[in-house]
């Protein structure tokens, strides 16, 4: 395995030939930088993604084997008719997500947040799993360690709604979904594994549609510090064929994990909370009626 002193970039990657990738969110930003490397290693790279369009033009800025295929992650139909007709795949890359969204639903009344970053690929990912041969790579924020995730009201029907904390919610549920995910791939004996990534701090239009002083502030500290959406894929990809354990977390090595060529790194602490995974893990269960 590559050492941070080392600087992994994409020139380490393996070849994927044969191989078949779904990417969620592979429209724009890191999702489509990923997509393009992928399938420049020789991998099928499936662009699941909710406008269709938008797709097909990033697909066009990709040499290789591609394929676009709608996913509304904020819609359990849409998961389900996706997973139905994509077949097998080897490695699934959760990238998909909102940010600092003005409060909202799913369509199946999920708040925004939880919704789409969390449960949309909970299910995804569970629907998917007796097709899966190798890994899955769930992509998280280095703000989960701010989450104070509520398992008694994930929907913030109770709790005064705000957009940064929800974000930081949904980040802090992908690690303990990737955690609890590896502990029960163990406990099943499958040599399928689950990881996690963040991209650090990455000029992508996630956060365009930020308005006032938070947006402000936001899109000038990203200008200052950000590394561009080619560098801020690279723990993806990393995550996604470096020969790591299962409940790795990858991310950038420099100061503050904001910036830097990928390296492995310690869950935050508010995330090793195995019976937060397991509850978490259930009441997702129950809320996309998975069971």
């Amino acid at each position: 395995m590559m050492t941070p002193n080392q600087s992994w970039t994409v020139a380490n990657m393996p070849d994927l030939t044969g191989r078949t990738i779904v990417v969620t969110g592979a429209s724009s930003g890191i999702g489509t930088d990923a997509s393009r490397e992928f399938a420049r290693a020789g991998a099928r790279v499936v662009l699941a993604v909710r406008n269709v369009a938008k797709g097909e033009a990033a697909a066009r800025t990709i040499t290789g084997n591609t394929d676009v295929r709608e996913l509304d992650l904020a819609s359990l139909a849409s998961i389900r008719a996706f997973a139905d007709a994509v077949g097998d795949v080897d490695i699934l890359v959760n990238n998909a997500g909102i940010m600092y969204a003005p409060k909202g639903l799913t369509a199946d009344g999920f708040e925004l947040h939880i919704g789409t970053n969390h449960l949309g690929h909970f299910a995804l990912t569970n629907l998917l799993l007796d097709r899966l041969t190798d890994r899955v790579v769930t992509i998280t924020s280095g703000v989960a360690s701010r989450g104070k995730i509520d398992l008694n009201d994930l929907n913030w029907q109770r709790r005064t709604y705000k957009d940064s904390q929800a974000y930081a919610d949904s980040k802090q549920a992908n690690i303990l979904f990737t955690l609890e995910l590896q502990r029960r791939l163990g406990l099943a004996g499958r040599d399928v594994i689950a990881v996690a990534a963040h991209p650090g701090v990455a000029k992508t239009n996630l956060i365009s549609h930020i308005g006032g002083f938070t947006g402000s502030a936001t899109k000038f500290v990203v200008s200052l510090i950000g590394q561009d959406s080619a560098h801020g894929a690279l723990p993806t990809l990393f995550a996604a064929t470096e020969d790591i354990p299962g409940a790795s977390l990858v991310g950038p090595h420099g100061i503050g994990h904001m910036r830097g060529y990928p390296a492995l790194q310690h869950p935050p602490r508010s995330t090793l909370n195995a019976s937060v995974a397991t509850r978490l893990w259930e009441i997702s269960d129950q809320m996309t009626t998975l069971r």
